[in-house]
């Protein structure tokens, strides 16, 4: 395994780890919190935290390790044979699958709902009580774990080449 490829994984772990935990945070205690607002601050909140999430770091990092995955998934097949290959390669599959997919087809949409409901109306209050709140959170927590799975199994799966390439050597 070149260097080039060693530091990509191990960034990629970092990587999955951080993303997990502001998912994390969002599953554990920001959606409670903002739920306990009444309704209308949590919403108002939401769509700010929805608006400001696409001009900071954790979108060029949420995006570019979908690009980083798919980079890995291509190298795992081709030049990772094994346990430790396979490991990597499901990490890598995880995240783009669990957090990637999870976030396009499914928080993305209930997202851009808000967005466009008017914050006084009671069908936004339903939406945001009986639907966002409830699936939005759920697809989240299915992020957080992707997330931590995908680390954990590249993480294993680094240990285990690096021992085996140890072994070779």
């Amino acid at each position: 395994m070149s260097p080039f490829i060693f530091v990509v994984l191990q960034v990629s772990i970092v990587a999955y780890a951080l993303i997990g935990g502001v998912f994390l945070a969002f599953s554990d205690f920001i959606m409670r919190s903002l739920a306990y607002t009444g309704g209308v601050g949590g919403i108002e909140a939401m769509q700010v935290i929805n608006r400001e999430v696409f001009r900071w770091i954790f979108m060029a990092l949420f995006l570019g390790m979908a690009a980083v995955s798919v980079f890995v998934v291509i190298y795992s097949v081709t030049n990772l044979a094994g346990g430790p290959g396979t490991l990597i390669l499901i990490g890598a599959a995880v995240y783009l699958l669990g957090c990637f997919a999870v976030t396009v087809f499914f928080n993305v949409p209930m997202n851009e709902a808000l967005a466009g409901m008017d914050l006084t109306s009671d069908t936004t209050k339903d939406y945001w009580t009986n639907t966002y709140l409830p699936r939005w959170t759920m697809w989240n927590t299915i992020r957080t774990v992707a997330c931590a799975v995908s680390a954990a199994q590249v993480l294993i799966g680094l240990i285990w080449l690096t021992q085996v390439q140890m072994r070779l050597a």
